[in-house]
C-alpha cells in the first residue's frame, strides 16, 4: 500500500479538463476525513468496500457499485477492507446531463474498464483522440447506469436523529415503533409521519435499510452470514438471506462476486 493518500485528490480536482481520473489505495479502517470537491465526483473501488457519510445520510458502496456525488457535497469515506479506489472528477458546467442527485449506480463491466483506463490518462495533458473517446464513453455510461437503493437518509429532527443513531449502533434492536415513539414522548402516529417527512421512508423501511447497510459492511469484512443475521436482528440466516435477496436479487455470499 502507498503512503497516506488523504490529500492526493488536490492535484486532480482543480484541473481545467472536464474529466480527470485518479487511483488511490487505502488500508482497512482508514478514512479520508471530511472534505468536499469543486467538481462532481464518481467514486468507485475495484477492491474493498467504501462507507460514505454525508450530513444527509450514508451510502455503502461495494466493488460492483459506484457513487455519484454532487459538486460541493461534504463527505467522509471510511474503508472496509483494503480499498483500491478510482475516482473521476467531472466538471458539471462542462459536462451536461449528469445525475441531478447524489446516488449509487450499478457498474457494468464496460464502465469498470473505462474507469480503469481513464486513470491512465495524464491529467495535465491534452487527451489523444483515443483518450478523448474513452472519456466521452465514460460519461455516456454514467448517464445510462441504473441507480440502486444503497442510501440511508438521516433526519434533521433531533428526536428522530437520536432514534436513528441508536438503531445504527444496535441494528438488532427490536423495539417497536410505539416504544420508540414513547421514548421521545410523541404518539406512534406522529413518529410514522415524521419518518415519512424527514427520510421519505416508513420507520420499518428505514430500520431494514439500516440493517442492510450494516450487513454489507460485515460481509465485506468476511464475517459469517449466521453472525451477521443475528447481529441484524433476524432469527435465522435463512430469514436474513430472504430479506437480502428481496432487495438485491442475490444471496449475501453472491453479492460481491
Amino acid at each position: 500500500m502507498s503512503a497516506d493518500p488523504s490529500h492526493h485528490y488536490l492535484a486532480y480536482d482543480q484541473r481545467p479538463q472536464p474529466v480527470v481520473a485518479m487511483e488511490s489505495r487505502w488500508r482497512h479502517g482508514m478514512s479520508t476525513g471530511w472534505h468536499s470537491h469543486p467538481r462532481g465526483q464518481l467514486l468507485y473501488a475495484t477492491e474493498g468496500v467504501m462507507v460514505i457519510h454525508t450530513d444527509a445520510g450514508s451510502w455503502v458502496i461495494p466493488p460492483n457499485r459506484a457513487l455519484w456525488m454532487l459538486t460541493g457535497l461534504r463527505h467522509c469515506v471510511n474503508m472496509s477492507g483494503d480499498v483500491v479506489m478510482r475516482t473521476a472528477y467531472i466538471n458539471v458546467d462542462q459536462v451536461s446531463a449528469m445525475p441531478a442527485q447524489s446516488c449509487a449506480i450499478n457498474v457494468s463491466p464496460l464502465l469498470r474498464e473505462l474507469l480503469v483506463e481513464a486513470v491512465r490518462i495524464a491529467p495535465g495533458a491534452v487527451p489523444s483522440p483515443r483518450h478523448a473517446r474513452v472519456l466521452e464513453l465514460l460519461i455516456d455510461e454514467i448517464q445510462v447506469s441504473p441507480t440502486l437503493p444503497l442510501h440511508l437518509p438521516l433526519p434533521q429532527d433531533t428526536r428522530l436523529h437520536r432514534i436513528c443513531t441508536a438503531l445504527m449502533a444496535q441494528p438488532a434492536d427490536a423495539a417497536s415503533a410505539a416504544q420508540w415513539a414513547a421514548s421521545i414522548q410523541v404518539a406512534e402516529r406522529t413518529l410514522h409521519r415524521l419518518f415519512a417527512q424527514e427520510t421519505g421512508m416508513t420507520f420499518a423501511q428505514w430500520r431494514e435499510q439500516a440493517r442492510l447497510l450494516h450487513a454489507l459492511r460485515r460481509i465485506a469484512c468476511g464475517d459469517k452470514v449466521i453472525d451477521i443475521a443475528l447481529d441484524c436482528g433476524y432469527a435465522s440466516p435463512s430469514a436474513f438471506t430472504a430479506m437480502f435477496r428481496r432487495h438485491f436479487g442475490v444471496t449475501p455470499s453472491g453479492f460481491y462476486r
